[in-house]
């Protein structure tokens, strides 16, 4: 689906297809393969459908036997040496997920149903068609919306597995995409579909475009109540809402809980705070406010995982007898955080402190955000050494300038930053 649509915006596409049936004579086992891209109708509309055509006699290929295919294919081509990066890319994410998910050495991975020629006329189409259109080149953007993974089992050669595939999921779980199950009892991502996607996508929100063509395609299953239909658009936009690439793998969900008190007492928002601390919550906060009625009341917000929204509601319910919990499940980006141990020393008197290293991965290594002592550790030394917490801040807040140094030096040598 995704070819037959790319294929719709390049002038010649038969001379793709032409090109991508020569890879029966890189593949063992191909004996016949046939493509055609034709117009067919859903839901009333003319979309775009490639027609595959395969006779092979494997059932199964190793890992090696596709990569090395694929590579003596591209020799052969005019390709970009980015494309070329990309398309080897694809093929990695899928073997790598099968790998991890039947728990074997890649270089033992024997693949079935991906094996086949088919996969690497999807991977090896896509590929050439972006790099056609320039889609490997810097300023060209491309987003993605939400995806729906179907649902349901499939036959495989490993047995009756559930929709999405296990292999599709290990894909995914690594990437910024937003997924959602459904809306059918079908599968509508395949793992080639997957690794397509997550070694493309740039962004996962668009502010506007000035649309240049829209082009629909379908695959070969029809279904009553879902158009099993795929649009891509094509336009240009001085001002694309792209989230930096460094910070997209640490977009995740967090659930918001909200509700407003004015009859609760400090003593029982005190009790309900020392209470919330042993729940799965990430933070909380209570809010003076004024009501409705003119009376001084609270807001009380908590951050929490989705998976404890519910769990927590009844907590809050319970502990403030409020009748109702707002709640909303958004993004949010969390960047990595670690703790390094430093010795410091306060009047002849050394002490174990730790240091929170807040820092983005980017290709380059670990760019440091934030370097701050640890509180706990701070009050604790204060009650050993008899000094106010502000003055051991100061002691420790010291030692940050000659540990950024260390993460410098760090950079340098090992292309990291700690």
């Amino acid at each position: 689906m995704f070819l037959s649509a790319l294929l719709g915006f390049i002038p010649s596409p038969d001379n793709i297809l032409s090109e991508l049936k020569e890879l029966k004579d890189f593949l063992e086992g191909v004996s016949e393969l046939k493509l055609e891209l034709i117009k067919v109708e859903r839901s009333g509309l003319k979309v775009n459908q490639l027609k595959v055509e395969i006779k092979e006699t494997k059932n199964h290929r190793s890992a090696e036997t596709l990569k090395s295919a694929l590579n003596r294919f591209l020799e052969k081509k005019q390709i970009s040496d980015l494309a070329k990066q990309y398309v080897n890319n694809v093929l990695n994410s899928l073997i790598n997920a099968e790998a991890e998910v039947h728990g074997t050495l890649i270089e033992k991975v024997h693949l079935h149903e991906l094996s086949s020629v088919d996969t690497l006329i999807d991977i090896v189409g896509v590929t050439k068609v972006l790099d056609i259109l320039g889609g490997f080149q810097a300023d060209f953007k491309i987003i993605c919306s939400k995806l729906p993974l179907g649902g349901g089992t499939i036959k495989t050669a490993h047995g009756t597995l559930p929709v999405p595939a296990p292999a599709t999921m290990k894909i995914l779980e690594k990437s910024n995409l937003i997924i959602y199950n459904g809306p059918i009892e079908s599968e509508l991502v395949t793992p080639t579909g997957a690794a397509l996607l997550v070694n493309l996508v740039s962004s996962i929100k668009i502010s506007e475009m000035n649309l240049k063509k829209i082009v629909y395609s379908t695959g070969q299953k029809e279904f009553k109540e879902f158009p099993n239909i795929l649009n891509i658009y094509y336009g240009e936009s001085e001002e694309i809402d792209v989230i930096e690439n460094d910070l997209l793998k640490y977009i995740e969900p967090i659930t918001v809980l909200e509700t407003d008190v004015d009859d609760i007492s400090g003593e029982i928002l005190g009790n309900f705070l020392r209470n919330m601390e042993s729940m799965n919550i990430l933070d909380i906060q209570i809010i003076p406010s004024i009501t409705k009625k003119n009376r001084p009341g609270h807001i009380i917000k908590v951050l929490c995982r989705p998976e404890y929204r519910f769990e927590l509601i009844e907590k809050i319910m319970e502990e403030l007898g409020t009748l109702g919990v707002r709640f909303d499940t958004v993004n949010r980006v969390c960047i990595e955080r670690t703790i390094e141990k430093r010795d410091i020393e306060i009047d002849g008197n050394v002490y174990d402190i730790g240091y929170k290293i807040s820092y983005i991965e980017s290709k380059s290594g670990k760019k440091i955000i934030n370097i701050k002592p640890e509180y706990e550790d701070l009050n604790k030394i204060s009650k050993i050494a008899g000094i106010p917490v502000l003055k051991i801040q100061a002691f420790a807040q010291a030692q940050i300038p000659q540990i950024y140094k260390e993460c410098e030096k760090l950079k340098k040598e090992k292309n990291k930053i700690y």
